[in-house]
């Protein structure tokens, strides 16, 4: 069986011995099979929301700064941003070396900065040096550009639904077995089930703890700084 969207939702079919949806009936599916579409959905979403910085979740996003502006919005899709990253890209025609900008405090920069903002002299523009998280889901960089300079970041999403039966799950296949046991809890919870539907809330939960245990808890090393003669 595919790993998709419309494989998902037939593998809760199947353990609950219900006809299986095709490609050609997946769209219009009303009733119960809508919800088995809908629980595949909140199953995912549930995982999505259960760590911030799912290995999948992560992207690494292009901003092309525009001379002059020194606001550019979040991607919609973003749910944490690592401020850390951020990185202008060498650009051998623009005369300008991969660089890592240092992060500025909102509050640092409206008492020091906030001019850039008003300021249309083209002689303050240069390379950036710094970025801010600003309040309203913008990214701050100054001093203000004078070139369409290339910025690297990363970034790691909230995840989206799926849609199309062909559609694919951003969190790897092999954890399909926890994708459906988490849809099987809110199957059974439609269908009144109370004690099935407990049983696979503890299935899916234990199998949460385990995607976490292999992708979120690591050890980091820690680093000798000290000077050795």
């Amino acid at each position: 069986m595919a790993y998709d969207f419309i494989g998902l939702v037939n593998e809760v079919n199947r353990r609950l011995n219900e006809v299986e949806l095709t490609s050609a009936n997946f769209a219009t599916a009303t009733g119960y099979y809508n919800l088995s579409k809908d629980a595949v959905n909140a199953s995912i979403r549930h995982i999505h929301q259960e760590e911030f910085e799912w290995p999948w979740n992560h992207v690494e996003e292009t901003e092309v700064l525009t001379a002059g502006e020194v606001r550019y919005s979040i991607p919609y899709d973003a749910k944490t941003i690592n401020f850390n990253t951020f990185r202008i890209k060498r650009d051998d025609d623009l005369n300008v070396e991969t660089k890592k900008l240092k992060i500025l405090s909102y509050e640092e920069y409206l008492d020091k900065h906030a001019d850039y903002e008003y300021n249309s002299s083209t002689g303050i523009r240069t390379v950036p040096t710094h970025v801010t998280r600003a309040p309203s889901r913008e990214i701050i960089f100054t001093p203000t550009p004078d070139k369409a300079y290339e910025v690297i970041y990363e970034y790691f999403t909230v995840g989206v639904d799926m849609s199309l039966a062909t559609d694919v799950p951003a969190i790897p296949e092999e954890y399909k077995h926890i994708i459906v046991d988490g849809a099987m809890y809110y199957v059974y919870i439609f269908r009144g089930d109370t004690q099935a539907a407990q049983l696979s809330q503890e299935k899916f939960t234990a199998g949460i703890k385990y995607m976490r245990s292999l992708n979120i808890n690591r050890t980091e090393y820690i680093r000798d700084t000290r000077v050795h003669y």
